[in-house]
C-alpha cells in the first residue's frame, strides 16, 4: 500500500490544478518568444459508473482474460472475489489468503496498514491452464518472516469460481520495515518471454532509504524484477535479465525505485509505466526499461534529494516522464495507458491518480518527438483511490478505498465517458402532433468536468528547428519546465 496515514491526515483538497498552472507559465513563456497560441475545447469528460460495492479494503482489480467477462477483486486482509459480468458480487471468495481462509496474510483493519494481499496476476495462457499468481505480505508471528514477502502460485479447482488451495511458493524476501512493499504483479504481451512475471518491490521502508536498497543492486529490494514461471525449479532466471553473468542479482529487471505502488503495460506497445511513490514532496511516474537506474534515493522526481546546495551527479540515471508536487496530493497511484474503445478520445493517453486527494490525471506523448506533456487533471473524486484495473476489453476501472470507519464499503467503478449528450440537429420539417418521449436520463455516472488545453504555434519559435512553429516546440518548453525551471 502507499506509504501514508490517511486515518490521521486529511487529503489535500481544491489546491490549484497544476496543470492549469503549467499552462499559465508556458503561454506566458509563449508571448516571450512571439508564439501565439489558442487552447481547444471539445474535451471528453470522464466520469466513474459504480459497478459494485461492500468491498473490505479493496487495493485491486482485474480480468481473469478466459473470456467470461468476469472481474476480480483483491481485499487487502487475503479474500479473492469475483464480480459476474451482470454486476453481481459472488457470495464464495475465488481464494481465502487472510485469517477465514488459509491465513498466510498479515494485515489488519487499520486503514493505514501496508502489509497485505497486494495483487493478483493471471497467467497469459489462464483460460488453458489455470495458473494465477499472488503477491502477499506472510502472516508468521511464531516465526522470523513476518510480514515477509511472498510470490506464490495457484490454480482453479474443476469450478471455475472457486480455486484450489494448493499454493506453489516461488519466491520470499524478508522485510526490514511494515512499509514500502511496492505491490505489483504482470506480465508483458510484448515480452519474448511470454511467461516472465514482473515483480514490483519497495526499498525496505523508513525514510530517506534507511536501509540503502535503492541502489543497492545486489538487494531485490527498490527494484522491479523479472522471472521465468515456466521453466525451472522453482522458477528460472531469463538469460537476458540485465545482471545475468555480471555483478547484480539475476532477478533484477531495473532498479533505483522506492515504492512502485502499481505498474502497467501498455497493451499496444508493451512500455512499461510505474507510479514510484515519493517521499516528503514529489510524486512520479516512469518509463521503465531494462536495467534502468531510475534514481531513488539519490533523486525524488526531476530533483536531487536531499536537495543540495548545488547540482547532484545525474549520470546514468533514467528521469521520470512526469512528476506533482505535494499540492495536489501525497501518493501517487500508477494507471493504465487506455486502450479501450468506449472512449476513443482518450486512445494512447496514460491516466494515473493520487491516493490522498482522489484526483485522477491523464499525460499525453508527442509521438514524433517522444515529449510528454503535462498532467492534466481529469476528475477530481472524494475517495482514496487504491488502484485502477483493465479489463479484458482494455477498458479501466478505478478501486475505491473505503475510510477507517467503513472499511467494508469499497467499491470499483468504470471510467466512462460522461460528455453530455450532442444537440440534436433541427430540420426544416413541419412538426408532428405525435407526442414525443423524452428518452430517460443516463444513469450514475460521477462526473467532474475535464479541462486541459493544447497549444497550435502560428508564428516564431521553431525550438526544435524542424523547419515548422508547431505544439513539438510547445512540448520541448513543457519538458524543460519540467525538468528544471519548477
Amino acid at each position: 500500500m502507499p506509504s501514508v496515514d490517511f486515518s490521521s491526515t486529511q487529503p489535500p483538497r481544491k489546491r490549484e490544478n497544476s496543470s492549469r498552472r503549467a499552462f499559465s507559465i508556458l503561454f506566458a513563456l509563449c508571448y516571450l518568444f512571439g508564439i501565439q497560441v489558442s487552447p481547444v475545447s471539445g474535451v471528453v469528460t470522464l466520469g466513474l459508473e459504480e459497478v459494485a460495492r461492500g468491498f473490505t479494503y479493496p487495493v485491486y482489480v482485474t480480468s481473469s482474460g478466459d473470456g467470461s467477462g468476469r472481474l476480480f477483486v483483491v481485499e487487502r486482509l487475503g479474500r479473492i472475489r469475483i464480480i459476474e459480468p451482470d454486476g453481481t458480487v459472488n457470495e464464495q471468495d475465488f481464494l481465502d489468503l487472510g485469517k477465514g481462509g488459509l491465513d498466510r496474510v498479515a494485515s489488519t483493519l487499520f486503514q493505514s496498514d501496508e502489509q497485505c494481499l497486494l495483487v493478483l496476476a493471471f497467467h497469459p495462457d489462464y483460460k488453458n491452464n489455470g495458473r494465477f499468481f499472488v503477491h502477499y505480505s506472510l502472516n508468521d508471528p511464531s516465526g522470523d518472516m513476518q510480514g515477509a514477502t511472498v510470490i506464490s502460485e495457484f490454480g482453479v479447482s474443476a469450478d471455475p469460481d472457486i480455486a484450489d488451495v494448493t499454493e506453489k511458493i516461488l519466491f520470499t524476501h524478508a522485510q526490514p520495515a511494515r512499509n514500502h512493499n511496492g505491490g505489483m504483479l504482470a506480465f508483458n504481451p510484448f515480452d519474448g518471454c511470454n511467461d516472465c512475471l514482473y515483480i514490483g518491490l519497495g526499498d525496505g521502508g523508513g525514510a530517506d532509504d534507511t536501509f540503502g536498497n535503492g541502489q543497492d543492486i545486489n538487494s531485490p529490494l527498490g527494484a522491479i524484477l523479472r522471472i521465468d514461471v515456466d521453466s525451472g525449479t522453482p522458477f528460472a532466471i531469463p538469460a537476458d535479465n540485465p545482471f545475468v553473468g555480471v555483478e547484480g542479482a539475476d532477478e533484477i529487471y531495473a532498479f533505483g525505485l522506492r515504492n512502485p505502488w502499481r505498474f502497467s503495460f501498455d497493451r499496444a506497445t508493451g512500455r512499461l509505466f510505474v507510479g514510484d511513490v515519493g517521499q516528503d514532496t514529489y510524486e512520479e511516474i516512469d518509463i521503465v526499461q531494462k536495467g534502468d537506474n531510475m534514481g531513488w534515493n539519490r533523486m525524488e522526481g526531476f530533483h536531487c534529494f536531499p536537495p543540495p546546495t548545488e547540482g547532484c551527479d545525474q549520470t546514468g540515471l533514467t528521469l521520470p516522464i512526469s512528476e506533482y508536487q505535494h499540492d495536489q496530493g501525497v501518493s501517487v497511484t500508477g494507471g493504465y495507458v487506455y486502450r479501450g474503445s468506449l472512449i476513443p478520445e482518450l486512445q494512447g493517453q496514460y491516466l494515473f491518480a493520487d491516493f490522498g486527494s482522489g484526483r485522477i490525471w491523464t499525460l499525453s506523448e508527442d509521438t514524433e518527438s517522444g515529449i510528454w506533456g503535462p498532467p492534466v487533471e481529469r476528475l477530481d473524486t472524494d475517495f482514496n483511490i487504491s488502484s485502477f484495473g483493465e479489463d479484458a476489453s482494455g477498458e479501466l476501472y478505478v478501486v475505491e478505498f473505503p475510510r477507517q470507519s467503513s472499511p467494508n464499503n469499497g467499491r470499483i467503478y468504470r471510467l466512462v465517458d460522461a460528455s453530455p449528450p450532442s444537440p440534436t440537429p433541427s430540420n426544416t420539417v413541419a412538426p408532428s402532433l405525435t407526442p414525443t418521449a423524452v428518452p430517460t436520463p443516463t444513469p450514475t455516472a460521477t462526473v467532474t468536468p475535464a479541462t486541459t488545453a493544447t497549444a497550435t504555434a502560428t508564428l516564431k519559435g521553431d525550438l526544435n528547428h524542424d523547419g515548422k512553429v508547431n505544439s513539438r516546440d510547445l512540448l520541448l518548453m513543457i519538458r524543460d519546465w519540467q525538468k528544471g525551471n519548477r
